[in-house]
């Protein structure tokens, strides 16, 4: 299908933890950000956090702070979601609701005729949000990671009645705002990214729960080994990089104990029914009354930037880059 010749005005439907950051990594991008929410003094509240996160990107060098003003300008506000018709991309970014979505695709079908692209930024395949959309070959997934503005990837995946050509206009465009767009080749539950972080989760749940580590020993293995390496390289490299017929060996003695359990553990359920969320309640698997929950979000997102300076340095060198001159015959 025809889809825009230029990305120049952005819908971003919710406003919340996912919605806000996507609004700020296209307004920073350059588009116009149209950001429609519920209610007007969630909509001020997300603006504040906007602002807050282009103040730490000017302060660690990542714009200017000439830039980051300019970028907010590039955002208005509404609860009034026609204002989304004349987007050219529209990001849906609303609560885990199917029901909620599929009756805002339906809308949004309505409301903005192509060549506008609709994109799902959440985990869910575009093929479960259209049940009311006549027009599927425009809808997309687009799963952004949390924080959005803080973490490079976006898993593109098309469904099955999605146009190729909206794929790549897709990953075009986020390429053209800093992202990392990864197209998923075919609709699997939850894409890639939540899929190997689950299977890690599941793994460390079911470890604590049969109390063969603490918790604190259970993360601690892990940001002392795997986490180290995987922000350089990912497990299908690491085995290729240690030896395929090595790691294929001991796949084979150890795959047959990991855990296959269909349902977290019993432990895991009971924390969460009794109301324990984690560190907002002050307690889930750890007891957060005496541990500086602040503090390690902090040192997350400093890391997280220090992430983002590196990569900044490698775009800087790979532009530099001279390309290599053909060779000539004598």
């Amino acid at each position: 299908m025809a889809t825009p010749k230029e990305l120049k005005t952005v819908a971003v439907i919710g406003n919340g933890i996912i919605g806000h950051g996507v609004a700020e990594v296209f307004a920073a991008g350059g588009a116009q950000v149209r950001m429609i929410g519920r209610r007007l003094d969630s909509l001020k509240a997300a603006l504040g956090k906007i602002r807050a996160s282009l103040r730490q990107f000017a302060d660690n060098g990542l714009t200017t702070k000439g830039r980051a003003a300019a970028a907010l300008k590039r955002i208005t506000v509404s609860t009034d979601m026609t204002n989304a018709a004349g987007a050219d991309l529209v990001i849906e970014a609303v609560p885990e609701d199917m029901d909620l979505k599929t009756e805002l695709f339906g809308r949004l079908d309505r409301l903005c005729p192509p060549p506008a692209v609709l994109a799902t930024s959440s985990g869910h395949p575009a093929s479960e949000v259209v049940g009311k959309v006549s027009r599927r070959e425009r809808v997309v997934a687009a799963h952004f990671w949390f924080p959005p503005q803080l973490i490079p990837l976006v898993e593109v995946c098309g469904g099955p009645e999605t146009a190729s050509d909206v794929v790549t206009w897709t990953c075009d465009v986020l390429r053209a705002v800093g992202k990392q767009p990864v197209v998923i080749a075919k609709e699997v539950p939850g894409f890639i990214g939540n899929r190997i972080q689950f299977a890690a989760l599941r793994e460390a749940w079911s470890l604590w729960a049969s109390g063969a580590a603490s918790a604190e020993a259970i993360d601690a293995v892990v940001r002392y080994s795997i986490g180290r390496r995987l922000g350089v390289t990912g497990p299908i490299e690491s085995a290729d990089l240690g030896g395929l017929d090595t790691f294929y060996n001991f796949a084979r003695f150890l795959q047959p104990t990991l855990d296959a359990a269909p349902m977290p553990p019993d432990a895991i359920a009971r924390l969460a029914a009794a109301g324990h969320r984690g560190m907002s309640s002050g307690r889930g698997a750890y007891d957060w009354s005496s541990r500086d929950g602040a503090a390690l979000l902090a040192a997350r997102k400093a890391e997280l930037i220090r992430w983002l300076k590196v990569d900044a340095v490698r775009q800087k060198k790979a532009k530099k880059k001279p390309a290599k001159a053909k060779s000539r015959r004598k």
